[in-house]
């Protein structure tokens, strides 16, 4: 009985599992990679890809690049004389001992020469022997795996051990055969190389499909200018846009016309700029006296909450000032009032007199006061003014509008209508504020939301007003509208519009000449070369040349597709 280590705890050795559907190629990648110097590869029965010559070649050479020994553990009589021809050692099971098969009698091929003795690199050390094929024919797999790692290995380091019966094999001598030529030429495919020619072929393929139809569908344009004995009719109507209208009214130039409206919302921020004092206000006394040169009496007293003024501060009398007679200056008499208590108008330290103040009474020139007033103090604090609102709101009505109205005209133009720029017009804004005027805060926010329309109306009725005009121009018989211009149409206001009506003046420049049907001349003309579009063209009346051009420069005719060709009818010379 002999004992083969398991596979994990030999490090010299390795076995190698092979599936029936196993290509080449995968085999001879595990090989590679395999950590073993010693690799036993365990072939299943009826293993179709080492039935052939080239297979079994590239599989030794690999083995050989790798400095690994490869044995094939196989009892498939067919693959003797294959592995014999390259020279390869086969055994029966991986407990019987390893040997090359005779090489069958007769021409056949022959095994590559190896250039360079193998070296069997086992990992016992420096001085490990070389692998000698002719010993290790004469034992099995696991005594050539254990051998290479026994220097290493102690009893425990093996994990397990599996009893299997031996089987003494001789070793069969190679029989003599007749050397083929070397194949110089074979190679393991390189499938990376093919995947990467492949895509870039299928990518080149693409490109070229893409490049094919740029040129010959997408790119090529045809411009045909066609000069004519034309005229240019300027029409300049005075027109009136009314929402109300229902009919168009050609007498009176009235146009039924559509609104559009959108709604704006913009905000503005200011800093507050006014200022409250809300300090202790000042308070004082006052003795007022007045002069009375006619009459009998005393002159009128002056009531409690009358306000008097110095400084230009103002502050009210908070007691009445009765008037006597205190001496004469003739002709006249002079009068002095009790002390009257004052307090400030507003809180403040500047209401505050330095010693004795004069003092006006409002509504009596006749007397005047003299006082002080103490006690004011000032705590000042921001106040929104209405200034400070109006400037947030009229920077807002200043924004640019051009957003809402690109908005308008494309709403106006997805309803089929012809916008009247012109007509564009804002609505008063409704002014809302975080804060009122005369409210204590550092700022103050303006939210205005404001209403914007413009008015629209049918192409259609633009189009009928000025081939109203226009035929009055025309030579009958010779000539027709080729462009009435109302897709250029300028329009112009004095007044402004308001929201549902507007008085504008629409001018258009039409081009009349020779009766050409566009449409169907671009499909007359399609496919033809540049010869035959002008000596087709040139038989209308009226013509008097003509011009083709073709883009990119590798097209020769007009485009079959109308919407590659262009047809500009121009004023001649």
């Amino acid at each position: 009985m002999a004992k083969i280590q398991s596979l994990g705890s030999v490090a010299g050795k390795e076995t190698i599992y092979v599936d029936v559907d196993d290509e080449i190629t995968a085999i001879i990648d595990k090989v590679s990679t395999a950590k073993g110097k010693v690799i036993a590869l365990v072939l299943p029965k009826r293993a179709p890809v080492l039935q052939s010559i080239v297979n079994m070649k590239l599989l030794k050479r690999t083995a050989d690049t790798a400095g690994k020994n490869l044995v094939l553990i196989t009892s498939e009589a067919g693959l003797m004389p294959l592995a014999g021809i390259v020279g390869l050692f086969v055994a029966s099971t991986p407990t019987s001992k390893p040997s090359i098969p005779p090489v069958p009698a007769g021409p056949g091929d022959e095994p590559e020469d190896i250039d360079e003795p193998l070296d069997v690199i086992d990992n016992t050390g420096n001085n490990a022997d070389d692998f000698d094929t002719k010993t290790a024919a004469s034992k099995t797999v696991g005594e050539l795996a254990a051998a290479g790692a026994a220097s290493k290995l102690v009893a425990d380091d093996i994990d397990e051990s599996i009893d299997m019966e031996e089987e003494a094999e001789p070793a069969a001598a190679p029989a003599a055969a007749a050397k083929p030529a070397k194949d110089k030429k074979l190679r393991i495919p390189n499938f990376d190389s093919f995947r990467k020619k492949v895509i870039l072929g299928i990518a080149a393929i693409v490109l070229l499909v893409v490049a094919a139809v740029l040129a010959l569908a997408v790119l090529p344009h045809a411009t045909i200018t066609i000069k004519t004995d034309s005229s240019t009719i300027a029409s300049n109507l005075n027109l009136t846009l009314d929402t109300a209208a229902k009919a168009l009214d050609i007498s009176n130039g009235t146009v039924p016309a559509v609104a559009q409206s959108q709604q704006k919302t913009a905000t503005e921020q200011v800093p507050a700029t006014g200022q409250q004092n809300n300090g202790d206000k000042a308070n004082g006394s006052v003795k007022f006296t007045a002069q009375k040169c006619s009459g009998s009496g005393n002159p009128p007293g002056i009531p409690t909450g009358t306000s008097i003024s110095t400084g230009g501060k103002t502050y009210i009398m908070e007691d009445t000032a009765n008037f006597s007679i205190t001496g004469f200056n003739a002709p006249c008499a002079n009068y002095t009032s009790n002390s009257v208590s004052i307090v400030a108008l507003k809180g403040g330290a500047d209401y505050n007199t330095s010693g004795t103040a004069t003092f006006s009474v409002t509504g009596r020139s006749d007397a005047s006061g003299t006082g002080s007033a103490t006690g004011g103090t000032d705590d000042i604090t921001k106040i929104v003014t209405q200034s400070d609102i109006d400037g947030a709101t009229n920077k807002i009505k200043s924004d640019n509008t051009d957003s809402v109205k690109q908005q308008l005209v494309s709403g106006l133009q997805s309803k089929g209508l012809q916008p009247v720029q012109t007509t564009f017009v804002g609505g008063d804004p409704q002014v809302t504020t975080s804060a009122k005027a005369g409210d204590a805060a550092d700022n103050v926010t303006v939210t205005a939301v404001t209403t914007y329309t413009m008015l629209g109306v049918k192409k259609s009725d633009l189009k009928t007003l000025v081939t109203n005009n226009v035929n009055g121009h025309l030579d009958k018989g010779k000539q027709v509208i080729l462009d009435d211009g109302v897709a250029n149409a300028k329009f112009t206001q004095a007044t402004p519009a308001t929201a549902t009506s507007a008085s504008v003046s629409m001018e258009t420049k039409s081009l009349a000449g020779p009766q050409l049907n566009l449409a169907q001349l671009k499909s007359q003309l399609a496919g033809k070369k540049s010869g035959d579009v002008k000596s087709y063209i040139k038989q209308t009346p009226g013509v008097t040349d003509v011009q083709v051009k073709y883009s990119p420069f590798w097209v020769s005719s007009v485009p079959k597709s109308s919407d590659k060709i262009t047809i500009d009818i121009v004023k001649g010379n």
